[in-house]
Formats: structure tokens, sequence, C-alpha cells
């Protein structure tokens, strides 16, 4: 039987019953062949994950004061390979786990001024900012924008905070001349504009990390109605990544309760830039039909004349 058929239930810190990770199952498997000291050791690189997650073996040795030997040979015990495939593992408890209370929690055991917590935050989104430009593929941000100008209808779905960023995508497509729509409402109202698409259509799903239900099953459905699928998510190894035909990669890792959507922005309008310079005749186009209205029309604020400040013509 597969480590997923068998999956244990466990109880989270707030009694909460949810599945156990693939490194619980090991975990919970070994652990009557696991001598005393052994357990405490994954135990407690299981606790701190947010921070022992990106350890070597020799800085995990370090941590928990034990030989670097040791921790390979525990590593070993659960029944992994290497200690890749057991990091590999370790992350993806992290993902599963960490919820806005663990990250804040984190954040407050470390002795800081919240002027330091705000350059942390800062430092941060500029990091993943940095990562984008040097790991993006571009070919497969050329990919996805002659995907949209092939597609007939380009629905954009996200859920949570994530809608901002369908809005933000699609508001940019359909300013280019595209037929792009985030869906509002609900998981049902979801479904139905996905049951329209057709083999002419794109799907863009943005979710990240656990990644949400209804934007994995939209994926699913569209892909069983022929419908291309194109994702954007915070790592390959995503349900979102898994599940989509192709997928735009951007970190949303932050020192705050709240992901940092900086990189994801950023890679959105890399995309938007592709479908502007594929056929940049379009896009003027479209463009042209707008450039009164930027300059003088009646969607700005103006100042009343005779209001101080106010740009009046002698």
């Amino acid at each position: 039987m597969s480590d997923k058929k068998s999956r244990q239930k466990i109880l989270d810190r707030n009694g909460a019953d949810v599945s156990s990770t693939a490194l619980e199952f090991r975990f919970a498997e070994a652990r009557s062949r696991l001598g005393l000291q052994r357990q405490q050791l994954i135990r407690a690189i299981l606790d701190h994950c947010e921070e022992t997650c990106f350890l070597s073996s020799r800085e995990l040795a370090k941590r928990y004061n034990v030989d670097a030997a040791t921790v390979v040979r525990t590593v070993q015990a659960l029944g992994y390979k290497s200690f890749a495939d057991f990091t590999a593992d370790l992350r993806q408890h992290f993902v599963s786990r960490i919820t806005p209370y663990t990250v804040l929690k984190a954040a407050t055991r470390e002795k800081r001024s919240v002027a330091d917590h705000i350059d942390r935050s800062l430092e941060k989104a500029l990091d993943n900012m940095n990562l984008l430009n040097a790991r993006l593929d571009r070919s497969r941000v050329l990919e996805c924008a002659r995907l949209i100008h092939r597609s007939r209808r380009i629905l954009v779905v996200g859920g949570d905070l994530a809608v901002s960023l369908a809005h933000y995508f699609a508001y940019g497509l359909t300013a280019l001349g595209f037929d792009a729509e985030a869906p509002l409402g609900g998981e049902g109202n979801i479904q139905h504009k996905v049951r329209i698409l057709t083999g002419k259509d794109l799907l863009i799903a943005i979710s990240f990390g656990q990644c949400l239900r209804i934007t994995v099953e939209a994926v699913l459905q569209a892909g069983q109605q022929g419908v291309t699928t194109f994702g954007i998510s915070d790592s390959e190894m995503t349900p979102l990544a898994h599940h989509c035909t192709s997928c735009l990669i951007a970190s949303t890792a932050s020192t705050s309760f709240i992901g940092s959507y900086a990189a994801p922005v950023t890679l959105i309008n890399a995309v938007l830039v592709g479908c502007a310079h594929l056929n940049p005749k379009r896009s003027l186009t479209q463009l042209k039909s707008t450039d009164k209205d930027y300059l003088s029309g009646q969607r700005w604020y103006r100042e009343p004349k005779g209001v101080p400040g106010s740009r009046e013509k002698e």
C-alpha cells in the first residue's frame, strides 16, 4: 500500500484533524525501531521545520549537538536513501504546516525592534525578486504569452488573497484587447465559468503553498475538458504545479504573517510585457483608443477652479 493511501490522521496543536505528511508517516512507522535519542532528534526537527528544512546535515548536527553521522543514520532509519530525499519531504512538511500564526509566532521569538522586522520584510521581498530574476525561465514566460495570444478566452482563477493577483492579471490582459476574466463569487461561479471553456480557451490558475482546493479543482476540471492550463505558484512541488500543463514559479516567502506577493506581481508583469511585445502593432492599436482618455478623460480627479493648487488656464 502506498504512503498516500495509508496516510493516517493526526491532531495538530489546535486539536484539528489533519492528514499526516509523508515524513510524519515514516516517523510513525519507524518509531518502534528508533531509540529515544533518535526519536527526540526527529521530533525536534519536525517541531522547528520552518528553520530546519533549510539546513544541511552538518548544520542540523551542530544545532542539536550531535554528530553529522548521527543525523544521516537517523534519516536512513526512517527509510530515506539520501539526506536530500529527507530534506525534500521536510520542506513539504513545512509547507503543509505553515500558517499565519506559526509564522508570526516564530518572528515574535526573535529579539528585534519593530523597525528591524519592517527591514527584514523589505529585505525578504527583495530576495524573492532577485531569486525570480536569477531563476526565471524566460522561455516559459514566452510560452504563456503565446498561449494567451492563441486563446479565444482566458479565465484567470485565484482564491483568497490571490484574487488580487487574478484580477490584476485579467485587467492587464483586457487592456491589451484579450477576452480575459477573473471570476467573482464563490466556488459555484468558478465551476460554471470553467465548464463553458473549450480547447480554444486557456485557464490560468494562481495558488501557493498547499494550494486552495477550489483552484486546483478548476485546473483538474479544465484539463478533463481539453483546456490548456497554466499555473503560477511558489514551487515546482505544489499541487498546482503538478497538475497544470505548465507553470511559472515565484516565491511568496515572507517574514510576516502574510505572504509576499512582490515576486508574483513582477512575474505577471513579465508575462504582460511578453504579450504586448509579441504583437506590438496589435497592442498599440488597442491602447491608442484609451490614449485620449488617459490624457484628459473624466475618470481623473481635477481640483475645482479657484481651489489652491488647481491648474487654471490663464
